[in-house]
C-alpha cells in the first residue's frame, strides 16, 4: 500500500528522478493523443477489426526497413497504406463480404512479415522485438518529436472532417446528399488510422496498439453520450492508463507497453460492470 503511505515517494519521484521515465511518460501521453481520437471513430462505425488488422499490417514495412536500413516508421507507414489499397481494391472487385477482403490481406500481411523476419539475420530479431512488444522507456528525443508531429496530423485531421464522419457514421446516404463526399471522408479515416497506429507502436509496441486504439474509446462510450466528449474521455481514460501502467512497470518491474494496455482493458471491464449493476445496458449517442 506504498502508493497511499508514500504518495510522492510512488506518485511523484519516478518522474522527477528519472528522465526515462519523463520520456516514457510523454510518449505514452502522445500515443493516447494519436489513437483516442480516430479510435472514437473506428469504434463507433464497427471498425475495430480493420483496425486490429492494420496494427498487424505494417509489420512487413517494419520488417523490411529493418534489412535495408531504412527508417522504421517511414516503412510501417508504406505498409499500412499499402494494406488500405489492397482493401480497398479488393472489396471493389470481388462480390464477397468486407471482412473477408480484410481477412485475407491481414493473413497475407502477417505471413509475409514472419517470412521475411525468419530469413533475415538474427541481429535485427532483437530491433524487431522492440516494434512487436514495445520499448517505452527507450524513447529518444526523436522518437518524442516524431510522435508529436503524426499525433498533431491526427488530430487535425480528426477536426478538419468531424463533420464529415458524423454524418457517414450514422447516415451514408445522407451524406452523400449533403455534399460531404462519403468515400473521400472514409478514406481519409483509414490514413488517420493508419497513421495513428503508426505513431504508437513506438510506444506500447505494435502488438498493442490495437487495445490502446480501441478499448478507452469504448469505455468512453458507455459513460458519455456526446462524440467529442466521448473524445475527451478516452484521451483522459489512456492518460490514467499511461501514468498508473508505467509507475506499476516502474515499481513492480513489469513491462510497461503490457502494464499500460492492461489498464485500458481493466478499465474498460470496470466501466461495464458499473453499467450492468447500474442496468443500463444500451449505449445511445448524441451529436
Amino acid at each position: 500500500m506504498e502508493f497511499l503511505t508514500s504518495p510522492f515517494d510512488w506518485w511523484i519521484e519516478p518522474f522527477v528522478d528519472n528522465i526515462f521515465m519523463r520520456k516514457a511518460l510523454w510518449s505514452g501521453l502522445l500515443a493516447v493523443l494519436a489513437t483516442s481520437p480516430v479510435g472514437t471513430w473506428v469504434v463507433l462505425r464497427g471498425m475495430s477489426f480493420f483496425g486490429e488488422a492494420l496494427a498487424h499490417g505494417v509489420l512487413p514495412g517494419l520488417a523490411i526497413a529493418f534489412i535495408v536500413g531504412g527508417d522504421p516508421t517511414l516503412g510501417a507507414l508504406v505498409a499500412a497504406l499499402v494494406m488500405i489499397s489492397g482493401i480497398n481494391l479488393i472489396r471493389n472487385h470481388s462480390p464477397l463480404p468486407d471482412d473477408s477482403s480484410i481477412v485475407l490481406l491481414y493473413v497475407g500481411f502477417l505471413a509475409l512479415a514472419v517470412v521475411i523476419m525468419s530469413s533475415s539475420s538474427g541481429a535485427y530479431s532483437g530491433d524487431l522485438s522492440r516494434f512487436l512488444f514495445g520499448s517505452i522507456t527507450g524513447v529518444t528525443d526523436n522518437d518524442l518529436l516524431r510522435q508529436l508531429i503524426i499525433a498533431g496530423i491526427a488530430l487535425l485531421g480528426i477536426l478538419f472532417f468531424h463533420r464529415a464522419f458524423l454524418v457517414m457514421t450514422f447516415d451514408e446516404v445522407q451524406a452523400r446528399l449533403m455534399g460531404l463526399r462519403p468515400r473521400l471522408a472514409h478514406a481519409a479515416l483509414l490514413a488517420l488510422l493508419a497513421i495513428s497506429i503508426v505513431a504508437s507502436f513506438q510506444a506500447v509496441g505494435n502488438l498493442l496498439v490495437f487495445a490502446f486504439l480501441v478499448a478507452p474509446p469504448s469505455t468512453a462510450a458507455m459513460l458519455v453520450r456526446r462524440i467529442p466528449v466521448i473524445m475527451i474521455t478516452a484521451v483522459v481514460i489512456g492518460a490514467v492508463s499511461v501514468v498508473v501502467g508505467l509507475l506499476i512497470s516502474y515499481h513492480h518491474d513489469t513491462a510497461a507497453g503490457a502494464t499500460m494496455t492492461l489498464g485500458t482493458v481493466v478499465l474498460f471491464l470496470f466501466a461495464l460492470l458499473i453499467r450492468s449493476l447500474s442496468g443500463n445496458y444500451s449505449v445511445r449517442l448524441a451529436t
